[in-house]
């Protein structure tokens, strides 16, 4: 939006910048654009975990999970996406911040993937010690719970693959005429990630 803006008042004449404010204004948007993308990513892990602790430590939930470890967890989510961010964008042409994101979204996944799976076998297994007299239920109990996940981790990668796999092809091959053509579509992307949340 700050983008947006920035630019239908520049282009209106209505604001006058130099280059050096427009380079500075960039990076600014950048980081904002990088830190949301990576405290995305921190906030769906940690919404995971969150729901780790629910089934897995019920009991004790309130006790594990207070007002200020939420309120710290959010805070360290923030500045650790806005630290890592703005390096990115300070060293934005070494392939190593392209790979750290990338690396990070591998991390990501598998953590989102390992917590849900975890929960969906713990539900699968409850599911038939409760419902072991009624088969039927037990099946569609399990059903759902496959469903879910499925969606869950399904939207994920549908939502964020696109956009890492640009990424992953800028290490890979630059260059290469199929590249750049996937390359074109990254605005796509960015709206694919908005889509996620």
């Amino acid at each position: 939006v700050v983008e947006t803006l920035f630019m239908l008042l520049t282009e209106q004449g209505l604001l006058h910048v130099t280059a050096k404010m427009l380079q500075h204004l960039d990076n600014v948007i950048d980081i904002m654009i990088c830190s949301s993308v990576v405290s995305s990513l921190s906030f769906l892990c940690t919404i995971a975990a969150d729901r780790y602790i629910t089934i897995f430590y019920a009991l004790r939930y309130h006790s594990i999970m207070t007002t200020q470890r939420a309120v710290a967890i959010i805070a360290v989510v923030w500045i650790t996406s806005i630290t890592s961010s703005s390096l990115f964008i300070v060293y934005h042409t070494d392939n190593a911040v392209i790979a750290c994101l990338v690396t990070f979204f591998g991390v990501t996944l598998v953590f989102t993937a390992v917590l849900y799976l975890h929960m969906f076998i713990l539900a699968h297994v409850h599911s038939r010690r409760i419902m072991a007299l009624h088969k039927s239920r037990r099946q569609a109990t399990s059903m759902k719970g496959a469903i879910t996940l499925t969606i869950l981790l399904g939207v994920f990668i549908i939502c964020w693959g696109p956009f890492f796999l640009h990424l992953i092809l800028i290490l890979i091959c630059p260059t290469n005429p199929y590249c750049k053509c996937y390359f074109s579509h990254f605005n796509l992307f960015l709206i694919l990630i908005i889509c996620n949340s």
